[in-house]
């Protein structure tokens, strides 16, 4: 059964139906340096190639780990992209729902259109509830593989007036990702796909949109996906699922959290941001070969 939601809510849950969100890399060097003009440039060409809307400072684009004064830069420059902007809050080390909030109510001084909440230790239902009263902006809430909801705090969570959606994330969990999209589906709430690995399944199972990581390069490559299940395009469905997987199975494996590295070694090669900005000094140590891997994909 759908439950009561905010107009404000509703109208992010309408405008992001159908569409790919891409979560974007934030551009780095080596060291760790953002320069906010290679961003907005970055942010542009991903709408330009079919991103219908832009997460920044998500896992993809380190937001937990980045200084106030660039995350506010950051979100200002994507801003500038033309299309809708949902800001990763939350998850910093320690820094428990007082950061969530914090993040938040920058976003919303700075013109996000919603907030992707990252999840947290401890009552998750307060978390987003402290989200709402602090910054009033639309919440997506974040089913994630390392750190799985149950579904009856997922219940509550969906039953807020300001969540517009919920983001699944489980990478390999065929049947929790079933039963969130469900839950999801059934309070009247976005279901959003963050599944890399299981994206054409989990379009089957009933996702109405997208958020990936995947889409901080080759957009075209996942939206193609998405514009074939619309079309009821069975054969170009199944091609474009094809080619999406290849390239999620050579860039979301082991170890995961180097996924970020192969996305902006991709993002280089095909001139979306510089070389020298392609790095993410935040991930582990890929071995050899991997980056002609990823290209060769």
């Amino acid at each position: 059964m759908s439950t009561p939601i905010d107009a404000r809510a509703a109208g992010v849950r309408d405008r992001l139906r159908g569409g790919l969100t891409a979560a974007a890399l934030t551009p780095m060097t080596g060291a760790g340096e953002v320069d906010l003009d290679v961003a907005e440039s970055y942010f542009r060409r991903l709408a330009a190639s079919g991103a219908d809307a832009l997460a920044v400072l998500a896992h993809t684009g380190r937001g937990p780990l980045l200084p106030a004064q660039v995350r506010a830069g950051v979100i200002s420059r994507a801003r500038r992209a033309g299309v809708p902007v949902v800001v990763g809050v939350g998850g910093a080390r320690g820094g428990g729902a007082s950061s969530a909030v914090e993040d938040a109510r920058m976003a919303a001084e700075l013109g996000a259109d919603a907030v992707l909440v990252f999840p947290e230790p401890g009552d998750r239902v307060a978390l987003h509830e402290a989200v709402w009263s602090a910054a009033g902006l639309p919440m997506i809430a974040f089913d994630l593989y390392t750190n799985p909801c149950p579904p009856a705090t997922l219940r509550r969570i969906l039953s807020l007036p300001g969540v517009a959606g919920l983001k699944t994330a489980l990478l390999s969990d065929a049947m929790a990702c079933q039963e969130t999209i469900a839950l999801t589906l059934e309070a009247g709430r976005l279901a959003i796909t963050g599944e890399d690995r299981m994206f054409a399944a989990s379009l089957l199972w009933g996702a109405q949109a997208a958020l990936v990581g995947i889409a901080a390069a080759s957009v075209g490559t996942t939206a193609a996906v998405l514009r074939a299940y619309e079309g009821a395009d069975l054969r170009g469905f199944e091609k474009a699922a094809a080619r999406l997987d290849r390239l999620a199975a050579a860039t979301f494996t082991a170890p995961m959290e180097g996924y970020v590295q192969r996305m902006a070694w991709l993002a280089a090669a095909e001139g979306l941001v510089p070389e020298e900005y392609a790095h993410d000094p935040h991930g582990p140590a890929l071995p050899d070969g991997e980056r002609a891997k990823v290209l060769a994909a």
